[in-house]
């Protein structure tokens, strides 16, 4: 996959994520709708972060071979979902609550934020 692939992949899974996971903080917690939902929205994480792994850091120093600071986000997620997975799997809400915040402040608002910054993609294909 070249590096223009990996972007829109990644976009096809973060954008839904971002959409889901929205509603999802905004909306009745512990419904069966929230919890499809839920299981989706993490899905979808998962995969965002796993695919942000193939892509090289295009902007900043590289850490090692050819990850970036933004990469710092990936591993976040994969940490996140899984504790928030266990977390609510033996009935400890807050601390799923706290994950879900975290992956969601963190992966989408922070380092998505992060993407709108120039020199970045997202910044060119929005701003020129």
């Amino acid at each position: 996959m070249t590096y223009l692939q990996l972007a829109y992949f990644h976009l096809a899974t973060v954008l839904p994520a971002f959409l889901i996971g929205t509603y999802l903080l905004a909306n009745r917690k512990g419904t069966p709708k929230h919890r499809l939902l839920g299981k989706i929205y993490m899905s979808l994480m998962l995969i965002t972060a796993l695919s942000t792994l193939f892509m090289t850091a295009e902007v900043g120093p590289m850490i090692i071979a050819h990850f970036g600071y933004v990469h710092l986000f990936s591993l976040l997620v994969l940490y996140a979902v899984p504790s928030a997975y266990i977390a609510v799997r033996n009935g400890n809400i807050a601390k799923h609550k706290r994950s879900m915040v975290l992956l969601y402040v963190g992966a989408i608002l922070l380092a998505g934020g992060f993407t709108f910054m120039p020199g970045r993609m997202m910044h060119t294909w929005f701003f020129g």
